[in-house]
């Protein structure tokens, strides 16, 4: 804040518009700063006596100035203020001196009533009359100068000098009066003043001249000195003054008065004629008039007065509270202000003097503010540390004021500052790392997951965007799996999910904030894939094909408890759907076997018998444990012998040859009904096949091959299924009987295994190899 102080001097009453100095000049200011500052007068007083012309830096005159009403005889008379200017903050203070003419002629109180005075004839030489005095408003050279008094031959004037500049003046019996040859004499007193063209004030004096009194009153004291506190009570005495007068009867008799006197003393004090007690009568205020001073006088009957002064002492008391004006306020105040702003701009005076009128400025609470004093009576509120709109939006500031008087009086006001918003917050969320499910087969455009940010700034700066970060899921970009609403946050599925292809999606979203520059965050997002019962289980063993059967084969001698084979089974979905069970659905006699629950083993009940069915039919179903189910179903073919003629005796006669010569039948019936020619092609084509696969068979038939033992695969139950744990040993040949049958045989401990093939027409070993297993595409599976 920049502080400057001119000063101008000009005589009163000038014209309005005239020019009192330049302004801009004067304190080494621009006119566009004068414009720009939006430059004004602050004036504590009713009247503005003077305006700023910012157009042209200049001060002018703006009201009509009357130095007597604006001063009184104060002199040097002088008006100060100040012209503040703003962005930043600048305050100077201008003083205007006003300068006397002389406008105003002396003038007594009662100018329109003569001066009556009655005095003895025995008044001897050098008694003083005192006569009223004039008042010239004027102050200097301009002011009351000199008495003169008419041409006469009784008395002459002589002048005094009051403590305040004033003059009085008393007439001074010169030559003795003789009643009888004037009984009433007539003078004239006229006030001067030393103003050019001068000036001047009259009053007549008329003097009746009585017989002798020749004994003045005369008070104990030449002056009286007195104090008085302001504002005291109307009718409080205050001093008592006394005269005495050496004559006798009437002529001692003695009555008081206050004689007129310059100002207001006279409403304010009042004498008991009688008693010479002076009191209030008026207002008494310190702030106006420090010191009063009367006059008093004694009168006697006999027209003979005697004179003294009393001097009243004012003591201020503190009845004037401070008085607060803001002069200039910045609100709202942006968040990112240094320490050390200037808040506002306050002025703030006391009436009263000394102590009573010493200020000391204090801000309500702990806030972040300091007051500092800079001009008289002006005070600066700055801030005094960092602002965080986040914490706090906006202050109340409570400004006291209290003066050092006893008791202190105070004042104060409030002010209500507003913390405009700067964007030096990011949005955060609530987590780092969200976890979101979705069910596989899901619909695209389903609603997965919404995420969340917060941002603590305010309005544009706390609107807040969600982004997608670019980022790669196997091979391919995130927003072909996922959408992102940027303004709710919401993520969305783009396709539709496959839990046994991808089980886990992990991607970065970004919230940005809409400030200049923006502010961002990121959040990690981890979508988990949830299964779906959309597989049904998968028997792996035993395997068959559309033309061949496999036959467990369990011996007459089999104890209770016999392990026939083992249903492996797998199932791709996870969890509880994926959880398999085993139960035999039908079997040729359920009172034989019996199928492990949890781990699919085929086991004997009882005891194998004669009377048991050598060809034994076991349908078995898994079932998964996800709802809802999903089953899959297997047949079993077991074969209760001890050797293999008798196998072969039972296995000969399977539904394959009807099936095969049912089939064979229609496309022979349909071949004939289409055309004779197809026919005989296709009867042609299926004789040279037959004799084909029979010279094949004939040249295996009579070669030695060896017997090579295979080895199915170990299956490991990673579902809580169960395990295969032993190790099957497979025997394979072929009967010679052609079209009839192919036996296979395999052992493991007591186990054997046969495989009949009615489409083969000799016996050859056979290597099956775990691909075929796991892979054979004509397995007779059920799958539900």
């Amino acid at each position: 804040m920049v502080g400057g102080q001119i000063r101008y001097s000009i005589p009163e009453e000038m014209k309005k518009g005239s020019v009192i100095g330049n302004v801009a000049q004067d304190l080494g200011l621009d006119l566009k700063r004068l414009r720009s500052g939006r430059a004004r007068i602050v004036t504590g007083e009713s009247i503005q006596y003077t305006d700023l012309k910012t157009d042209k830096g200049i001060l002018v005159v703006n009201e009509r100035i009357d130095r007597e009403q604006l001063c009184g005889d104060v002199t040097p008379c002088s008006f100060s203020f100040e012209v503040i200017l703003e962005n930043p903050i600048e305050l100077h203070r201008i003083t205007v001196e006003v300068l006397d003419i002389n406008d105003h002629a002396p003038v007594f109180p009662n100018k329109d009533k003569p001066i009556r005075l009655e005095i003895s004839e025995s008044a001897v030489v050098g008694v003083q009359f005192p006569l009223q005095s004039a008042e010239d408003l004027d102050v200097g050279q301009n002011a009351l100068q000199d008495y003169i008094l008419s041409q006469n031959d009784n008395f002459i004037l002589k002048q005094h000098a009051n403590p305040d500049g004033g003059k009085y003046v008393e007439m001074v019996l010169q030559k003795p009066l003789d009643r009888e040859l004037h009984p009433h004499l007539s003078l004239k007193l006229i006030a001067v003043d030393g103003g050019t063209p001068q000036r001047s004030g009259t009053v007549n004096i008329d003097i009746t001249v009585l017989d002798a009194n020749d004994n003045a009153p005369v008070f104990n004291q030449s002056a009286y000195k007195a104090s008085v506190t302001e504002n005291t009570v109307k009718g409080t005495s205050i001093i008592t003054v006394n005269a005495t007068d050496a004559d006798s009867g009437s002529n001692g008799l003695i009555t008081y008065s206050l004689s007129k006197m310059k100002g207001s003393a006279a409403d304010i004090f009042s004498i008991d004629e009688n008693t010479g007690t002076i009191s209030v009568s008026g207002q008494i205020d310190y702030e106006k008039d420090r010191k009063y001073e009367v006059r008093v006088e004694a009168q006697d009957q006999g027209g003979l007065t005697g004179t003294s002064k009393v001097i009243f002492e004012v003591v201020d008391v503190n009845d004037n509270a401070p008085v607060i004006n803001i002069m200039s306020f910045s609100s709202p105040l942006s968040e990112d202000s240094r320490p050390g702003t200037t808040v506002a701009v306050l002025n703030i005076k006391d009436a009263d003097s000394e102590k009573n009128g010493q200020i000391k400025c204090s801000i309500g609470g702990k806030l972040p503010f300091k007051i500092e004093s800079s001009l008289t009576n002006y005070y600066n509120l700055i801030s005094d540390q960092h602002f965080d709109r986040e914490s706090v939006s906006e202050y109340n500031i409570t400004i006291t004021a209290t003066d050092l008087g006893s008791p202190p009086l105070s004042s104060s006001t409030k002010l209500h500052l507003k913390i405009s918003d700067v964007n030096d917050n990011a949005p955060l969320f609530d987590k780092n790392i969200y976890s979101a499910y979705v069910t596989e087969n899901n619909s695209p455009g389903v609603s997965i997951f919404a995420v969340s940010a917060r941002d603590s700034d305010w309005n544009q700066n706390a609107r807040i965007s969600y982004l997608l970060e670019d980022t790669q899921v196997s091979g391919s970009p995130v927003s072909t799996y996922v959408s992102l609403n940027s303004e709710t946050g919401v993520l969305s599925a783009v396709r539709s999910f496959d839990y046994e292809q991808i089980r886990q999606l992990q991607l970065v979203v970004k919230a940005q904030d809409g400030g200049s520059p923006p502010l961002s965050s990121n959040a990690t997002v981890k979508i988990m894939i949830q299964d779906q019962n959309d597989n049904p289980p998968q028997v792996l063993y035993p395997v068959q094909t559309g033309g061949s059967l496999v036959a467990e084969m369990v011996p007459r001698s089999a104890d209770v408890g016999y392990l026939v084979t083992k249903v492996v089974a797998v199932d791709v979905d996870s969890g509880q759907n994926a959880w398999l069970s085993y139960k035999l659905q039908k079997a040729t006699d359920r009172a034989l076997f019996e199928v492990g629950l949890q781990n699919g083993e085929i086991r004997t009940i009882r005891q194998v018998t004669d009377k048991d069915a050598v060809k034994q039919r076991l349908t078995v179903i898994v079932e998964d444990n996800g709802q809802p189910s999903r089953s899959a179903t297997v047949i079993v073919n077991v074969a209760v012998a001890d050797s293999f003629p008798e196998v072969l005796s039972e296995f000969t006669d399977f539904p394959h040859d009807k099936e095969y010569n049912d089939n064979l039948t229609f496309y022979l019936v349909l071949a004939l009904a289409v055309v004779s020619f197809l026919f005989i092609t296709c009867l042609v084509v299926i004789i040279s096949v037959k004799i084909y696969r029979w010279r094949q068979s004939r040249v295996l038939y009579h070669s030695n091959l060896p017997v090579i033992p295979y080895y199915p695969p170990r299956y490991s139950d990673t579902l809580g299924t169960g395990t295969l744990p032993h190790v099957y040993n497979y025997e394979v040949c072929r009967t010679t009987d052609s079209r009839k049958s192919d036996c296979k045989f395999g052992r493991a401990g007591s186990q054997n295994v046969l495989i009949m093939d009615p489409s083969s027409t000799g016996t050859m070993q056979r290597i099956q190899s775990e691909k075929s297993i796991l892979d054979e595409p004509d397995s007779p599976l059920e799958v539900s």
